[in-house]
């Protein structure tokens, strides 16, 4: 049994190297880990899109061994939610640090298994006095939910199973249209790239926020990933390659020439990839290369012997091409007062309504 020294509390980024370390192996040898608890996101995220919070809006609680070794971690921030898209009301909430709308997945705090019912405490200890809003938590994370915690929404984030490799993905007449769809690029002078953590640079993040809102912009439909998230991926390029060249953000691209067409942007972890954006010349969508750019992503993963691709968030049928299973990341309310009252109706009504 290990007997927990903690929590201490930090209130800024600026963390010493190996307490940086400790909380990455954290994640990595935690079954529920992801890279969106990992200190390369939370970190990058808290000097980026929270470089203008007050000064007490962030904290990170840390436990360790009495050895040193960092047993668990809980980043939480202190924010408002809306109650209402066009209404200018809010509720103040205590929620996890680097999550958020159309941020993060697979959302929690990663702790080894004897300090688990410890920072179950903690959080309830934090929910006596504030809101607890816990959204996109990792369905592994729910041992940690406190007394009172009701779940008030869930949301599918297929994912394709690699171990069989990439030829047993899919019916043969969708490996068969893929296969023609790569001839047709082929001929028109298209390849394909496989960039590695190691070797990915903000370039190449300038280009898949280029052809992401290329993209968007011909579909008709808005999108968060644009250049107010610059800085946030920025951030996680310059911290990943600074911690581990294997794991983090990598890119698949697609090359006519020296010119970039189309490109997929996400992050390996463990035993997987996580695919987080895309995006492609549109006088190029006849020719299917938004497919082809995902197939040869999650061909890519195969031969290196990854054993998931994850699409994250969403439903869209081309997904299940690819024999995604459906994996439910779920949203955790703990409310406190009439405000906490108020944003659990608005969750349940938003529920109903989907």
């Amino acid at each position: 049994m290990v007997t927990a020294q903690g929590p201490e509390i930090h209130r800024t980024p600026e963390l010493a190297a190996e307490l940086v370390d400790g909380w990455r192996e954290l994640v990595a040898h935690d079954s529920a880990g992801s890279w969106f608890m990992t200190p390369e996101w939370v970190l990058s995220w808290w000097e980026t899109l929270g470089a203008d919070l007050p000064s007490d809006a962030a904290e990170l609680a840390v436990w360790r061994t009495p050895a040193g070794r960092v047993a668990a971690v809980v980043p939480l921030l202190r924010t408002r939610e809306r109650l209402h898209p066009r209404l200018p009301l809010a509720a103040p909430v205590l929620t996890a640090l680097g999550s958020g709308p159309g941020a993060a997945d697979h959302c929690g705090f990663p702790a080894s298994p004897e300090l688990r019912p410890v920072v179950r405490e903690f959080l309830a200890s934090r929910a006596r006095r504030s809101t607890l809003w816990l959204p996109d938590l990792d369905p592994e994370q729910q041992d940690l939910l406190p007394p009172g915690a009701r779940r008030v929404s869930r949301a599918a984030c297929p994912r394709t199973d690699l171990t069989g490799g990439f030829e047993a993905i899919g019916s043969r007449q969708f490996r068969a249209n893929l296969r023609r769809y790569g001839r047709k690029l082929d001929a028109a002078g298209v390849n394909f790239r496989w960039v590695p953590p190691k070797e990915a640079g903000p370039e190449l993040l300038d280009t898949v926020l280029r052809l992401h809102q290329v993209r968007r912009a011909a579909m008709g439909r808005p999108t968060t990933f644009d250049e107010r998230r610059r800085a946030l991926h920025a951030r996680v390029l310059e911290r990943s390659a600074a911690a581990d060249p294997e794991r983090g953000p990598a890119f698949l691209l697609a090359e006519r020439g020296e010119q970039v067409v189309g490109v997929l942007y996400g992050f390996r972890w463990g035993t997987g990839f996580a695919y987080y954006q895309i995006g492609w010349e549109p006088e190029l969508a006849e020719l299917r290369l938004g497919t082809a750019v995902i197939a040869e992503a999650v061909r890519a993963c195969a031969d290196q012997g990854l054993a998931t691709f994850d699409f994250l968030r969403g439903t869209e049928p081309y997904k299940y091409r690819f024999d995604a299973v459906d994996r439910y990341d779920e949203s955790w309310l703990v409310p406190r007062g009439g405000a906490g009252a108020l944003l659990g109706l608005k969750h349940t009504l938003k529920e109903r309504r989907a």
